[in-house]
């Protein structure tokens, strides 16, 4: 076996579980679940439709590259979206679909590292997305941690990095807006990011798949590629994107999404995934042209959130520092006791499922930023979301008495 896979933490939900498993909840509350960020919102109607319409395509093996259709339906969103006039996408050499993007993140580092290098490195923020780690673990580098403090807006120090570090660097994954904590990056700092990536000749990619899910319809999060077009940049040299219709769309099962960016990388990683096996099937395929197509679906998703939102944070600030995130279905607030014993504490008492921070980060530079952190995935029901804040707030109250 691969000696590398020693180097696997559990997930998150393996520790996650095993802390729950040392109490019970009781069994008066039914379980609420705040802890997966699995959207609950109905899929749209008609891409659904698409799909049934579609099954008998089943018995057609897919291209690894995709229909055409749906690489022109993805470059034509994304040039719209992201205000791409002079650096636009083309569907033919900067898109590739993908089944979804924790697949395509996972098996985008296995392609681009040069593990021949000794100080291969894959920066990545601190807390992350777990796929990052263990991606470059698998591709044979080293994950170097950029903790993501509230004192920086929980986006990483990247001034704080060393020329040698970035030397070193051969990928970047910047996750904008961030997992765990909604933190949205700005332009001027992903154009900076992007001279760094042409001065030391690494990759940038940027996990995108919440930039939909924000709050002020007139300032949508900018993404990186939108960042490209501010400079002039039209080939998107060492910039990728990664988009994805789970959060969306709410279709975490259709396993649907894209990578975009630089046509060479783009070419050699569609060579990488010839050999992968992983292209996406015909109607799925043909579901995912009519999501990306829509985005009357996609305002309504933004209008649900808005309301747990704002429901849930007025139940909450007056025992909780909580305040809505940039972007993203996430609550990050700090807890009053170590997050660990919050989230067992809470279970055992109220039968409602949260996710330690320190799950989802590493020990670095003697802190764990995630530690007395918990993350709340406001995916349920407005009613469900509302019950639970209730419960939230009687456990934290009972911390005091």
């Amino acid at each position: 076996m691969n000696p590398d896979l020693s180097k696997l933490q559990p997930y998150p939900f393996e520790k996650l579980n095993a802390l729950k498993a040392a109490v019970t909840a009781p069994a008066d509350k039914s379980h609420i679940a705040l802890s997966i960020g699995e959207p609950k919102h109905q899929p749209p109607a008609f891409a659904l439709k698409a799909l049934t319409d579609n099954l008998a395509r089943f018995a057609n093996y897919p291209s690894t590259k995709g229909l055409p259709e749906l690489r022109t339906a993805i470059a034509n969103w994304a040039n719209t979206r992201f205000n791409l006039q002079r650096a636009t996408l083309d569907a033919e050499a900067n898109v590739l679909p993908v089944n979804g993007t924790r697949e395509a993140l996972f098996a985008f580092a296995q392609a681009c590292i040069d593990s021949s290098k000794a100080d291969a490195k894959v920066l990545m923020p601190n807390p992350f997305y777990q796929i990052y780690e263990g991606a470059a673990f698998l591709a044979g580098a080293e994950p170097v941690f950029l903790n993501c403090l509230a004192e920086n807006g929980f986006i990483p120090d990247f001034d704080a990095i060393s020329e040698q570090t970035w030397q070193a660097c051969q990928l970047l994954f910047i996750c904008t807006p961030g997992n765990p904590t909604g933190a949205v990056m700005s332009r001027e700092l992903l154009e900076k990011l992007i001279g760094l990536a042409d001065k030391h000749n690494f990759i940038i990619a940027s996990d995108e798949c919440y930039s939909e899910l924000y709050f002020d319809e007139a300032n949508p999060p900018t993404g990186l590629l939108e960042a490209c077009e501010s400079l002039g940049k039209t080939e998107f040299k060492n910039c990728v994107v990664f988009h994805s219709l789970s959060k969306r769309s709410n279709l975490p099962g259709l396993r649907s999404g894209f990578v975009a960016g630089d046509a060479q990388i783009i070419d050699q990683f569609f060579q990488y995934r010839t050999y992968h096996g992983c292209a996406m099937s015909v109607p799925c395929q043909l579901a995912s042209i009519a999501a990306w197509q829509d985005e009357a679906h996609v305002l309504e998703n933004r209008n649900l959130y808005r309301q747990k939102f704002d429901a849930v944070i007025e139940i909450l600030k007056d025992v909780l520092p909580v305040s809505a995130p940039d972007a993203s279905f996430y609550l990050w607030p700090k807890t009053p006791i170590a997050d660990t014993d919050f989230a067992q504490q809470l279970f055992a008492q109220q039968n409602v499922t949260v996710l330690p921070g320190r799950f989802l980060a590493r020990d670095c530079d003697d802190v764990n930023p995630g530690e007395n952190y918990v993350r709340l995935a406001l995916v349920a029901e407005l009613e469900e979301c509302i019950e639970a804040a209730h419960r939230i707030k009687a456990f934290v109250q009972s911390l005091s008495q």
